[in-house]
């Protein structure tokens, strides 16, 4: 067999997907209009998309989580340019595979033909191999696709990143999941629409929300559960929510990823800590949690609440969050779940001030009520003669240079000047702040003259 033959899976045998493929599989999409998601890339008219049409495509690597569409998209490229198709997987193949292949791309480019070297997971190929393909993508005997769930940045060796373009990939939403399911449902030569089922749609809604994102594992889930139905005679086989929570293996709690509830139970999260109750903002963590909601949206949330509700009463708590967020993303989920609910506990029982985010709304509005003055000549730096000359920098007071460290030189527009828009409270470290701001006024008053 060549290496170019024409293997079960690739993209040549897609239009005839084979009875035992799993479902998620069979359901590749065979156009670009099949292909639902990454409108940013793939929408009418984007670039990509032209590329593709007018059959002018580079080498580029696909970044993005699983079962966005990687793949997929790799394999529609391949179809609709008429290129061979070779792909790779980092787990399977060695530095000799590759060199075989890019063998026979170089023969095939020079008579005339293009192939498509597709890579999988190339974030898992070492130094060595992803090496192997340079000269190749150089001298374009082939065009590389690559697909990694990390960031290229760190995985994909420097030279082999400049020569290729990043396109980024992002999870699909619920509804575009469930718009997937049901076009699964309906067809019958890659489908299940040879068979009669009956699906609500609150249980493909949740089914869609448990892939979080990943369209593969929607497929997954979609067809064991058609495989655990039990067949009835004249009437269609019904996939309930109890089937559903058997498989798996978990209560489905009632909630809505992009609705009313999603925005309740986050409003109950952040209200919990607000108002320091440990036990409630645990509680509502775990629900939204437990319902399938993305850790890393929790974590973003809790970060804004670090400098929104605790702000400078506790200036740690924003380098919690920030360590909540990385923990988690470095040992993920359940585990990680920990590194969460610990940001949330020390939130709650945090001193709490809104002071910081007073100050920032008033001196907003500020800046956009009062006139733009120019920088006071004093606050300019003077790198040249000419800026010298024009006054730049004259009258500026070094503040290591006085004893206290502070001076009474003004660093607001004149048409500001005086204006104070950060009054700390007396909690936690904002009392102490509140202290030292006092004296830093006291010292930046001139002294009272004596009558």
């Amino acid at each position: 067999m060549s290496l170019f033959s024409k293997l079960p899976g690739s993209a040549a045998d897609a239009d005839v997907p084979a009875a035992n493929q799993p479902l998620a599989e069979r359901m590749r999409p065979r156009t670009l209009d099949e292909f639902i998601g990454q409108e940013k890339l793939l929408g009418p008219g984007k670039p990509l998309r032209m590329q593709i049409e007018s059959d002018n495509i580079g080498s580029m690597l696909f970044w993005g989580p699983p079962g966005c569409g990687k793949t997929t998209l790799a394999r529609l490229i391949a179809r609709l340019t008429h290129a061979e198709f070779v792909s790779f997987s980092a787990v399977l193949a060695g530095i000799r595979e590759i060199k075989d292949v890019m063998a026979a791309a170089e023969y095939k480019a020079r008579t005339g033909y293009r192939t498509i070297v597709f890579v999988d997971e190339v974030h898992r190929f070492n130094k060595a191999q992803q090496d192997a393909f340079l000269p190749h993508v150089e001298a374009g005997h082939i065009t590389f696709i690559g697909a990694t769930t990390e960031n290229p940045s760190f995985e994909v060796i420097s030279p082999l990143l400049s020569r290729t373009k990043v396109y980024i990939l992002e999870p699909l939403a619920t509804p575009q999941i469930v718009e997937l399911l049901r076009r699964a449902l309906a067809d019958k030569d890659r489908g299940l629409g040879n068979e009669s089922f009956e699906v609500s749609d609150d249980t493909l809604f949740r089914i869609a929300s448990f892939a979080n994102g990943d369209a593969r594992a929607a497929y997954n889930t979609l067809e064991l559960a058609v495989k655990s139905t039990r067949p009835k005679k004249n009437a269609p086989r019904v996939i309930t929510g109890e089937l559903l929570e058997d498989i798996l293996q978990r209560k489905l709690l009632r909630y809505d990823k992009a609705g009313e509830e999603h925005f309740n139970l986050i409003s109950a999260l952040h209200k919990s800590v607000r108002n320091s109750d440990p036990d409630a903002a645990l509680y509502w963590l775990a629900r939204m949690l437990e319902s399938g909601e993305d850790p890393l949206y929790l974590a973003r949330r809790m970060v804004r609440m670090a400098s929104e509700d605790v702000g400078l009463a506790e200036p740690g708590a924003l380098a919690i969050t920030i360590a909540a967020k990385d923990a988690f993303h470095f040992i993920g989920p359940p585990e990680g779940y920990l590194a969460l609910a610990q940001a949330a506990v020390y939130l709650s029982l945090a001193p709490k001030s809104n002071a910081l985010e007073t100050a920032y709304i008033e001196v907003t509005e500020d800046v956009h009520k009062t006139e733009a003055d120019p920088v006071p000549l004093h606050l300019r730096n003077a790198p040249t003669g000419l800026m010298k000359n024009l006054g730049y920098s004259q009258g500026y007071k070094y503040a290591h240079n006085f004893e206290e460290k502070v001076t009474d030189m003004p660093c607001l527009p004149d048409n500001l000047a005086g204006r104070t828009w950060y009054h700390p409270t007396d909690q936690g470290f904002e009392q102490r702040l509140r202290l030292r701001l006092d004296e830093i006024r006291k010292l930046k008053s001139p002294p009272a003259s004596i009558p």
